[in-house]
């Protein structure tokens, strides 16, 4: 069996639409992401016992469920709380609840590892502990977190097909109706895998330029 390439040239633009689909969700889900992971790593450096207790579950489940499961329970709980977000605003909370677990991992573990010192410093001219976490330990704990978050950033992008489960009209899922009409599913597959590696290249140089610009603390 020959590889078919007029199937290639034909689905390029039949899978563009999907690409900015995933694209348009991809950027939503990330700075929702990146709003609520920020928080709450911050919270579980500094706020209140039953906070951090708080923050210490909601990571756990993250991370401790499938992604697949925690789209399934969004996608069909809100229903039953008596909103219906449609397909769309379903993916794009379920990523962003997923991917805010992560981020909050690494701003704990980055602003937390800033040296003692500071913290210190910051106490003997009266900042508050909220403030010094900000103020002080945040700007300095962005340069060396923003590796860790890029590679949160490139998960994020491909966990964007598993929304396929849920009838979003994404990459894949514009893949998959390509396949279901032309029956050429090595074709489509690899052309989805090439799609895929250029957002993430860019992402990666995006992510790259942007370190080499940011101050070293």
């Amino acid at each position: 069996m020959m590889f078919d390439w007029s199937i290639v040239a034909m689905a390029i633009p039949l899978l563009a639409e999907g690409t900015l689909m995933t694209l348009k969700i991809s950027a939503l889900a990330a700075v929702l992401a990146m709003a609520g992971g920020i928080a709450l790593g911050l919270i579980s450096l500094g706020g209140w016992l039953w906070a951090r207790l708080l923050v210490r579950a909601y990571v756990d489940f993250i991370r401790g469920t499938p992604l697949l499961i925690q789209i399934f329970i969004v996608f069909f709980g809100l229903p039953l709380m008596g909103w219906r977000p449609g397909e769309f605003w379903s993916g794009v909370i379920a990523l962003s609840l997923n991917g805010a677990g992560y981020i909050a991992e690494v701003v704990r573990g980055t602003v937390g590892a800033v040296e003692a010192g500071q913290t210190e410093a910051a106490k003997s001219i009266g900042m508050t502990r909220g403030k010094i976490l900000i103020h002080v330990l945040l700007p300095q704990s962005i340069r060396p977190m923003l590796p860790a978050l890029t590679n949160d950033m490139i998960t994020l992008v491909k966990n964007t097909s598993l929304l396929s489960v849920i009838s979003v009209y994404e990459l894949t899922r514009s893949g998959q109706a390509v396949i279901a009409t032309h029956f050429a599913p090595l074709e489509i597959f690899a052309l989805l895998a090439v799609y895929y590696y250029v957002i993430i290249s860019a992402l990666s140089y995006l992510s790259r330029q942007l370190e080499r610009r940011l101050p070293a603390w």
